[in-house]
């Protein structure tokens, strides 16, 4: 069978496709029983069906390269048995590749997805395991082996699930056609999933970051040479086809693959100077899809509170005109929907009040109008008389006023309450009011979100360019503790120095 040779798939597109397909999936379950050959009465039993039918398409599959079909003589009593049909059949190399192909595409058709977060824990713990054998002299290769294994088996399943959870978050943004109240519950659930990965996601992404860095230090390369050589003993004796050495040709082989393993795992955690890494580009993405799914409920919700919908108007108004039973009734339907009736109610000249036309005559037997060139020529017609009130908004505008410097004040006094004269440990801020600590929740996520991995001290700005934050990590294990009206906020301590940009502006400005 040539390389280019598809016959093997040539039954997904034949008459009776569901059946070759069960004939074809029952010799796939056979053989993870460990049974190479099956007869027709056996698919029969599996599958069921008739038994004729089972007999041609197990015939079909042999043309197609599917199955291979040997003489069943073990059975054979007689003459006429001999000179009878009887076949064992067995899955070809062609048929069992098609079947792992169309498995796989069944299986990536149907996954749903989802960010793992205990993914993360544990590429987390398999690189704490490298890095203690890195350290070691002489490490055990199989424990390198099935270290590297692992972490690449679950980085692959962190990966993949990630990138479809993300394609079917995208088409429930996409929806139209949602029920409110299951969606809002949903939506609920989903945010609360993607703010708790979003998490987990900082913390823990940054800690893999670092145990990257610190194996690279050492010397990861190491490690990935002694997988690749544990691989390639397992390489058949022999003379390559230049004459080298099957083994050092599949060590090579398997040195390459294992550092371009590295190096795509390594850019999923670190970012590079123009090209930001996978996890940074992850968390953007769950963090832009929150709004975008509560900009989905506004618009159910505008739906339910009856703004026009014309798409769904007209499929209405066509299920009124398809139900109606009389002719007479479609007129009026039309009538009343677009507004079609005499239109002798609109004055068009002040005389026309005078001498009015009852609205059911016909335009034929109905006199004249004489129509304004104005009206003719710009499409508009001024009627004389006193303008419309001009409406007073100062009430409005006033509390409006007062709102917005109600909310600087307390924006202002947040910033006051967060500036430090001095780097000062997050544990020595103190209670904190609801509005300074969201705004101090905002600055310290920012800090966070900057780290790279080996630096110990992070200085950004805010997007409004009003606050400066410089974050420094410390080694001594304290934690710290700051109180609000609505608990205590706990995590490891830091030097944290806060300068509130506005206030340095207008200093200089004075002086």
């Amino acid at each position: 069978m040539s390389e280019v040779d598809f016959r093997p798939f040539a039954h997904l597109g034949a008459p009776n496709a569901e059946l070759y397909r069960r004939i074809m999936g029952s010799f796939m379950q056979a053989k993870l029983r460990f049974i190479v050959h099956l007869r027709p009465e056996d698919v029969h039993e599996v599958i069921g069906g008739d038994l004729p039918s089972i007999v041609d398409s197990l015939s079909r599959l042999v043309d197609w390269g599917n199955l291979r079909a040997d003489p069943d003589t073990s059975r054979v009593t007689t003459v006429e048995d001999f000179h009878r049909a009887r076949f064992l059949y067995q899955l070809t190399h062609a048929g069992e590749a098609a079947e792992q192909a169309l498995a796989s595409y069944d299986e990536a058709l149907g996954r749903r997805g989802a960010l793992q977060a205990v993914a993360l824990t544990d590429i987390a713990t398999q690189l704490r395991a490298l890095l203690e054998l890195v350290h070691q002299d002489d490490p055990d290769p199989a424990k390198v082996h099935l270290s590297l294994r692992s972490l690449v088996d679950r980085f692959t399943d962190l990966a993949d699930n990630a990138q479809a959870f993300m394609n079917s978050l995208q088409r429930t943004i996409d929806l139209h056609d949602a029920d409110l109240d299951a969606f809002r519950a949903y939506k609920d659930r989903l945010i609360d999933y993607l703010e708790r990965f979003v998490k987990d996601l900082v913390a823990t992404g940054g800690e893999i970051a670092a145990l990257v860095v610190d194996l690279e230090q050492i010397g990861v390369v190491r490690l990935l040479d002694v997988a690749a050589e544990r691989e390639a003993a397992d390489a058949a004796p022999g003379v390559g086809e230049d004459g080298d050495d099957p083994r050092q040709v599949e060590f090579e082989r398997g040195r390459l693959r294992w550092q371009d393993r590295w190096r795509g795992f390594r850019g999923w955690f670190i970012s590079e100077p123009q090209h930001p890494s996978q996890a940074k580009l992850l968390r953007a993405r769950a963090r832009a899809a929150i709004p975008q799914l509560l900009q989905v409920v506004a618009t159910l919700n505008e739906r339910r509170a009856g703004r026009s919908d014309r798409s769904a108007d007209f499929r209405s108004l066509a299920c009124w005109f398809a139900q109606a039973s009389r002719e007479e009734d479609m007129h009026r339907l039309w009538r009343a929907a677009f507004g079609l009736s005499p239109s002798r109610h609109l004055v068009a000249e002040a005389d026309e009040a005078d001498h009015p036309v009852p609205a059911n005559t016909p335009w034929a037997q109905a006199p004249p109008l004489e129509i304004s060139p104005r009206l003719r020529k710009t499409g508009s017609y001024e009627r004389r008389g006193k303008p419309n009130r001009v409406v007073d908004r100062s009430a409005q505008r006033q509390y409006l006023a007062e709102f917005a410097a109600k909310e600087a004040a307390e924006t202002a006094a947040a910033r006051r309450a967060l500036v430090t004269e001095r780097p000062t440990r997050l544990s020595d801020l103190g209670e904190l009011d609801p509005t300074a600590f969201q705004l101090f929740l905002h600055l310290l996520g920012d800090a966070l979100a900057a780290y790279a991995p080996g630096q110990r001290t992070v200085t950004t700005t805010t997007t409004d360019g009003t606050m400066t934050i410089r974050l420094t990590s410390l080694d001594d294990g304290r934690k710290a503790e700051i109180h609000t009206p609505q608990g205590v906020f706990r995590g490891p301590d830091h030097l944290v120095e806060i300068i509130d940009l506005t206030t340095e502006e207008q200093v200089e400005q004075s002086a």
